[in-house]
C-alpha cells in the first residue's frame, strides 16, 4: 500500500473516531457511521478493525462504558439516568455492557466490590513469596510480593467496599498445589476473574500454551484471531490479575528477548528456567 494510499485511509478512521466520539449518544448504525464517511458498510468495518483493532460496534461500546463509568464515578447518577445520559435503551443494556466488557454488573462497579467478601493468605513458592485471594467463586488474585500488606492494599484499590478477611481456604489451596505439581492440575483450579472481553480472550489464550514452552505477542494475537493487536495484547497481559497460573511469563518478544514482566523480568527468566528444567528431567 502506497503512502497516499495509507493518508487516505487514515483521514478516513480519524474522521470516523471523532464522529463517533461525538455521536456516542446517539447510538449510530454501522451503516451511518459508513455512510458519514462514505464507505460501504462492508469495507469500511473491515477498514477500522485493520487500522483500530477491533470493530467499530466494540469501539462504541467502549466510548460508552467510559462515559457511564465517569456518570456513575463522579455524578453518583442511577443506572436509569446513567442509561439515558449514555443514550442507551434501558437499564438492561447498560448492564449487559459492563458485562460484556467490564466483568461485573454496573451495581457491582458503583459499589466498589460491596457485598464481596474475600480471602487472602500469603505463602512461599520457589520464586518468592506470593499473595492469594479468593471469593466464594475463585481465586481472584495471585501475585508475587515480599510483604502481605503489599498484596492486600492492591487488591483494595480494586475493590475498595469488600470485606476482606485473613484466611487460607481450599480453593487457594488447590491454586497453591500448581508450584509442587504441573501443569495438568489447572483444570482443577477455579477462577474468578474481573476483567473486559478482550482481556479474558487474551488470559484464555494463555492457558493454553504448554508447560515449559513459550510464544511471542505476535503469536497471542494470531491466537485470538487478531493479528495486528499484539500492542493491545500486550497491555491485556500486563493486566493479568493471576500470577502463574494464567502463565503471561511464557510469552516472549519476537526478537527472543525475555520482555517485560509485572513482577519483574528477573523472576520471569527464573520460572521459565526452571519449567524447563522440569521437562529435561521428565525426559530423562
Amino acid at each position: 500500500m502506497d503512502l497516499k494510499s495509507n493518508k487516505y485511509h487514515f483521514d478516513k478512521i480519524a474522521d470516523t473516531l471523532a464522529f463517533i466520539d461525538k455521536n456516542f449518544k446517539e447510538q449510530p448504525s454501522l451503516d451511518i457511521i459508513a455512510e458519514h464517511i462514505n464507505m460501504s458498510p462492508f469495507h469500511f468495518q473491515r477498514l477500522f478493525k485493520d487500522w483500530v483493532g477491533i470493530s467499530p460496534k466494540k469501539y462504541l461500546k467502549f466510548i460508552s462504558l467510559e462515559y457511564a463509568k465517569n456518570l456513575i464515578k463522579q455524578n453518583n447518577l442511577s443506572l436509569f439516568d446513567t442509561a439515558y445520559e449514555t443514550g442507551l435503551s434501558s437499564t438492561s443494556r447498560l448492564h449487559d455492557l459492563f458485562i460484556s466488557i467490564e466483568g461485573m454488573t454496573p451495581g457491582e462497579y458503583k459499589n466498589n466490590g460491596a457485598n464481596l467478601s474475600i480471602k487472602y493468605s500469603l505463602s512461599e513458592t520457589p520464586f518468592g513469596n506470593i499473595f492469594i485471594a479468593s471469593t466464594n467463586k475463585g481465586v481472584c488474585n495471585l501475585s508475587f510480593v515480599d510483604e502481605i500488606d503489599t498484596g492486600l492494599e492492591a487488591l483494595k484499590k480494586r475493590f475498595p467496599n469488600a470485606s476482606y478477611l485473613h484466611q487460607l481456604d481450599p480453593l487457594q489451596l488447590d491454586a497453591l498445589q500448581i508450584f509442587q505439581s504441573n501443569w495438568s492440575r489447572i483444570r482443577e483450579i477455579k477462577l474468578h476473574l474481573k476483567g473486559t472481553d478482550f482481556q479474558l480472550k487474551v488470559w484464555e489464550a494463555l492457558l493454553t500454551i504448554p508447560y515449559g514452552a513459550l510464544l511471542t505477542y505476535g503469536g497471542i494475537a494470531e491466537a485470538i484471531n487478531l493479528p495486528k493487536a499484539s500492542r493491545a495484547v500486550g497491555t491485556a497481559i500486563g493486566n493479568n490479575p493471576i500470577a502463574y497460573l494464567i502463565p503471561c511469563h511464557r510469552v516472549i518478544q519476537k526478537s527472543g528477548q525475555i520482555g517485560g514482566y509485572h513482577w519483574d523480568p528477573i523472576r520471569k527468566k527464573a520460572i521459565i528456567g526452571w519449567e524447563a528444567s522440569k521437562i529435561v528431567s521428565d525426559i530423562e
